[in-house]
């Protein structure tokens, strides 16, 4: 696959500043690896007049079939026509292959970043693209030239597209589906020009080399910053870009017209999209004033203050849900493997959209494992853990259902630590907008008041051999406490006597005195990452 970007200057404005652009020297061939064969970048000419980088992909069709291989969904390819996957047109025409590649090689050029000269990116210069077999496919008024032409001259390019015949010794074969394109422009900026590529030749295709998930859509919206959303064929962009999956191409069109009735009414996106509070329906009701932080916040940090108190490094986060608390276990390194369990599997796929799994480093990405499981089943998974965390999970079980889940976690996998938290029942009168008698979230089967959760913590603690300390997490009332209840288990040799903060407690007895505990301020660090040069 090959591609050149050529400019024209000057000795007062010379050609080459193309370089500093690109972050390639005109002086050096580069060689950079892809997953599917290595991309070679270098200048046939350089001078003050003229300046042409090339890009040129040497596609590896073994590496191609063996990254293709999955479940004939679109994720992989299929044992039949097993030649076909090595006989190919892919290391000849330009595809999503190359536009992969674009990102992969000129990263920093596509953000527009340009430490160097940091005048360059924001102007445009002369430029030519030229691309010599483009795979464009029929869609709504037909594929080849005419194709091209929608896509690309509403964003001020002059286009020239020319069918590629079949046989150039026998004309009377007809055309093939593949376009010699040549782009011209004085008016578009390289990284804009990038960007378009990036998103328009898979649209020409019609296809990709690799599965359509849900983070596509982001990556679409991103390199579509700016041009997309007054494009006339956005609907058609969008659609092909995104293999035809519906459901994501209504979600991109959503927040596409959002983004163009912003711009038309000169208004940042959060500005006109606020009827919707991306907070969840629990952390909206526990937070009854809208001040920072929430009480799910108060709560993570609660959690994570714990945790560092008790040394742990590998930590299981038991009904994760969307992954808010493992995004935050995420930011320190002292916590080097972590677990993720949900019964939802549509939670787990938020939580890895969430947290950027698969745009993640793979050194990031290693420390983190989602699963799906029942909590109230023995699970060997959950064990070999320093702790677990049980954050506003176990008012979501049946009563009944909850000695099976004691077992599960303080028996049978029995970590170091376990932190728990659960609604305050007491603190519920402060809130006017919940009715008398209710609980906070629909799915709730019970909320306890301090002395239950303290008879409660009290019990599991003696029965496998914890020591408890209670904790308030939230502004605390004088009357009915705080908001949420924090109970840290640790790992004792005595299993008769268990502690809470400031009291002792023996099997079978409980204390009404109120625990008291400060909280922690987080402490994060953020992972290093970068890209190939």
């Amino acid at each position: 696959m090959f591609m050149s970007i050529s400019t024209t200057g000057s000795a007062e404005d010379p050609a080459t500043d193309l370089g500093f652009l690109l972050h390639k020297h005109p002086d050096k061939v580069q060689r950079f690896t892809t997953s599917h064969g290595e991309a070679h970048v270098f200048y046939p000419e350089a001078g003050d007049e003229v300046c042409t980088a090339a890009l040129l992909l040497d596609v590896d069709p073994i590496a191609l079939v063996r990254k293709g291989r999955g479940d004939g969904r679109g994720r992989g390819g299929s044992p039949d026509f097993a030649l076909a996957q090595y006989v190919n047109d892919r290391p000849y025409a330009a595809s999503s292959l190359l536009a992969v590649a674009l990102r992969t090689v000129f990263r920093s050029a596509m953000k527009g970043d340009c430490p160097a000269r940091p005048e360059l990116p924001g102007r445009a210069r002369p430029l030519r693209i030229e691309l010599p077999a483009v795979p464009a496919n029929g869609a709504g008024g037909g594929g080849g030239p005419a194709l091209v032409v929608r896509l690309f001259e509403p964003l001020g390019w002059q286009v020239e597209a020319t069918a590629v015949p079949l046989d150039e010794s026998f004309p009377e074969w007809g055309e093939s589906r593949y376009v010699r394109i040549a782009l011209s422009s004085g008016t578009v900026r390289l990284a804009d020009a990038l960007q378009q590529l990036y998103v328009l030749l898979p649209v020409l295709d019609g296809a990709k080399h690799y599965w359509v998930a849900p983070d596509e859509v982001d990556k679409l919206l991103a390199a579509g910053q700016g041009w997309l959303a007054a494009h006339p064929e956005r609907a058609l962009i969008t659609r092909r870009y995104l293999a035809r999956r519906w459901s994501l191409t209504r979600a991109a069109m959503e927040r596409l017209e959002l983004a163009r009735l912003a711009e038309a009414d000169d208004r940042e996106v959060e500005e006109i999209d606020n009827a919707v509070d991306d907070r969840s329906e629990e952390e909206v009701r526990d937070d009854p004033e809208p001040r920072q932080p929430s009480l799910a916040e108060q709560r993570r940090t609660a959690i994570l203050a714990a945790l560092r108190e008790t040394g742990a490094a590998r930590v299981a986060d038991l009904g994760c849900g969307q992954g808010e608390l493992i995004g935050e276990l995420l930011k320190d390194a002292r916590f080097t493997g972590i677990l993720g369990v949900d019964v939802s599997a549509r939670a787990l796929r938020s939580a890895g959209r969430r947290l950027g799994l698969e745009r993640m480093p793979e050194r990031q990405a290693a420390r983190v494992t989602l699963a799906q499981g029942a909590l109230t089943y023995t699970d060997a998974r959950l064990k070999g853990f320093d702790a677990a965390v049980l954050c506003e999970v176990i008012e979501h079980l049946d009563l009944p259902r909850l000695p099976a889940l004691e077992y599960a976690v303080f028996g049978a996998a029995r970590p170091r630590a376990v932190v728990v938290t659960t609604p305050n029942a007491e603190y519920n009168v402060r809130w006017e907008s919940l009715p008398a008698g209710a609980v906070r979230h629909a799915d709730h089967r019970f909320e306890w008041s301090r002395a239950e959760f303290r008879a409660w913590a009290g019990k599991v603690a003696a029965a496998y051999g914890y020591t408890v300390e209670l904790r308030p997490v939230g502004p605390e009332d004088e009357e009915v406490g705080a908001p949420t209840q924090l109970a840290l288990f640790t790992t004792t040799p005595t299993p008769a006597t268990t502690t809470t903060q400031g009291s002792t407690t023996t099997p079978g007895s409980t204390t009404a005195a109120a625990p008291t505990a400060t909280t922690v301020p987080i402490t994060t660090a953020t992972p290093e990452g970068g890209e190939p040069r």
